[in-house]
């Protein structure tokens, strides 16, 4: 699961609020163990989702660095090469 939680700092554009709701939402889900949680975990689960968003956004926030912000579509297309030679597909 974690896995597919994406680097967020120094892109440009910016991460967007669901960009982070999502990284939250995997982050939850890895340390639970729950894909969907329980009635009874339902409220603990969906609280501690909001609460890693604003921790998250927080740190986005407050980060700081010389380096250019990296473009999206580079990184996706690097990501693509890196799965093409990994798992000998196109990735389309």
């Amino acid at each position: 699961m974690c896995r597919n939680i994406k680097t967020l700092f120094n892109f440009e554009p910016p991460a967007t609020e669901d960009e982070i709701q999502a990284a939250a939402l995997q982050f939850v889900r890895k340390l639970s163990g729950f894909n969907t949680p329980s009635k009874a975990n339902e409220e603990a689960f969906h609280r501690a989702v909001q609460e890693v968003s604003v921790v998250a956004k927080n740190l986005l926030d407050s980060l700081v660095t010389n380096a250019e912000p990296r473009n999206r579509e580079v990184e996706i297309e690097r990501a693509r090469a890196r799965n093409a030679k990994r798992f000998g597909t196109t990735g389309q």
